[in-house]
């Protein structure tokens, strides 16, 4: 199924030197940008980590310290890939929980604030769990027909990324109301829209205010414990501390009380975008109190 745009969609994975946001980097990334009339523009980059490869990483992915020696550090690319990247939603497998998490924060210690806020976060294995409940190989072989290994070379981002982009318009073309009737199925609960808001809205699976979930939303609660509702009725959200001595308090309380409290997380083995959304929130209560 062609998937239907407003903007373009960048279908993403990363191979990386391990699973810590704040310790490992990158050392291949590949996209599809898609566009909204149906054009295709692929990129595939090693990028020299500047730290040693495991050797469990360079068996897993096939890369190496030497493969990458000569490669762009991130920092050389990040530039020519925000340029690349703006003004476009994001598709990936497994990517809200890991590969955006990671992007933003290399973009981050390249100096670049790619707020990622502003984009709509597709997560085709939010997609699968949430209908299915398995993995990329298990996505494949279930949507596309096809064992993943007979058409794809493993644990490399180029192949992961096409099989990603197969995977999720595969997705779209399963969960019709019309194909689920055809597998004699209720289609109600079972059918997705081709419409990037709601693929948006469906990958999300946690209340995360930060990728580290250090900061999360929250209902706003009164002096008494009553929440608090917006003009249109709903409960009024903001963000909460998920973590410390602080944990269960809103940021801005804390940021009123504790004011020595910012300086530790900034000074602290905390993720850059951690960070920066506190520093985000900290600004917007300055100008309220103003």
């Amino acid at each position: 199924m062609k998937l239907n745009l407003t903007k373009p969609l960048v279908v993403f994975d990363l191979e990386t030197t391990g699973l810590d946001l704040v310790k490992d980097r990158i050392i291949q990334v590949s996209f599809i940008k898609v566009y909204p009339n149906g054009k295709e523009e692929r990129g595939n980059y090693l990028v020299n980590p500047e730290c040693h490869i495991p050797p469990f990483i360079t068996e897993l992915t096939g890369i190496s310290d030497e493969d990458v020696k000569d490669k762009p550090s991130f920092k050389q690319i990040a530039k020519q890939l925000s340029d690349l990247f703006t003004g476009c939603d994001f598709a990936g497998f497994n990517s809200n929980h890991f590969d955006v998490p990671l992007l933003a924060e290399e973009f981050l210690r390249a100096g670049i604030d790619f707020d990622f806020s502003k984009c709509r976060l597709i997560d085709a294995q939010a997609i699968f769990h949430k209908m299915e409940r398995r993995n990329l190989a298990a996505a494949y072989k279930f949507y596309c027909g096809r064992k993943m290994e007979d058409d794809f070379e493993a644990h490399r981002a180029d192949q992961d990324t096409e099989a990603t982009y197969s995977v999720l318009k595969a997705e779209l073309d399963y969960y019709t109301e019309a194909h689920q009737r055809e597998l004699g199925e209720n289609p109600e609960g079972r059918v997705l829209q081709n419409d990037m808001d709601f693929l948006n809205e469906f990958s999300k699976s946690n209340r995360n205010v930060d990728f580290a979930g250090r900061i999360v939303w929250g209902e706003e609660k009164d002096s008494k414990g009553n929440i608090v509702l917006d003009e249109k009725g709903n409960p009024k959200m903001v963000e909460y501390f998920n973590f410390g001595k602080h944990k269960g308090k809103t940021v801005a309380e804390v940021l009123r009380s504790d004011s020595g409290y910012y300086a530790w997380v900034l000074s602290g083995d905390f993720t850059y975008n951690t960070k920066q959304v506190l520093t985000r929130i900290r600004l917007r209560e300055a100008q309220k109190n103003k």
